[in-house]
């Protein structure tokens, strides 16, 4: 299981011109190879009159399953492009399809390659690009008086506190990454000498998005 990885929150659309040649991305979080196949049929129903809709997408941890299509243009000048654009970037689960409607000037080998790439990352640069973060709830149970001291140990470790609830204690509901948890529960007991209690609930996939903490069930 992977600790971060980029992924696509929300889908974008971009459009460049090459020698009169439109050139429209459209980029596509999915889940599965099935997401991605149905995705690009979509497009290809949308863009019926296009001279083409070239795709690639990746899908899994490790990028597990690549697949892209030149559909009809020269051999590698434009799905293997997009596809290099994605693993370039590490954008997991994504799908982008490029369809061009041919401007009457023929662009070459080299300025195909360099037509479907542009378009791509224009698509992935309008498109909301967020890391997922895996890790767990914890939930800390605290006095008031050591509250301030945990206080300053999360914001100085980046962690968002979710809901607070002030009663006669203070229970504080945070996200923390995996890779961070041990240390910062020890510097939490070592901090309040021991006296807060802590509680480990769900592992998660979370992000931050537009300063608010998302929670993924990967």
């Amino acid at each position: 299981m992977l600790l971060e990885y980029k992924t696509v929150y929300k889908g974008g659309e971009a459009e460049i011109i090459e020698k009169k040649s439109r050139f429209i991305a459209i980029v596509q979080p999915i889940e599965t190879e099935e997401d991605a196949l149905e995705f690009i049929e979509q497009v290809r129903k949308k863009h019926w009159s296009a001279t083409h809709n070239c795709f690639a997408y990746t899908v899994g941890e490790r990028f597990e399953i690549q697949r892209c299509s030149d559909d009809g243009e020269p051999s590698g000048t434009a799905g293997k492009p997009m596809l290099d654009v994605l693993l370039g970037e590490k954008i997991h689960n994504v799908v982008v399809v490029v369809t061009r409607y041919f401007g009457g000037t023929l662009l070459g080998t080299g300025g195909l390659v360099r037509a479907y790439s542009k378009a791509t990352q224009e698509g992935i640069a309008v498109s909301k690009i967020i890391t997922k973060m895996h890790g767990c709830k914890l939930q800390i149970t605290t006095d008031y008086t050591g509250l301030g001291k945990i206080q300053y140990i999360l914001g100085q470790s980046g962690i968002t506190v979710l809901e607070p609830i002030y009663t006669d204690k203070v229970v504080l509901n945070v996200l923390v990454p995996e890779e961070n948890e041990k240390n910062l529960i020890a510097e939490i007991v070592e901090g309040t000498n021991g006296q807060a209690l802590i509680e480990k609930g769900e592992e998660c996939y979370f992000s931050k998005i537009d300063g608010e903490m998302v929670i993924f069930q990967d």
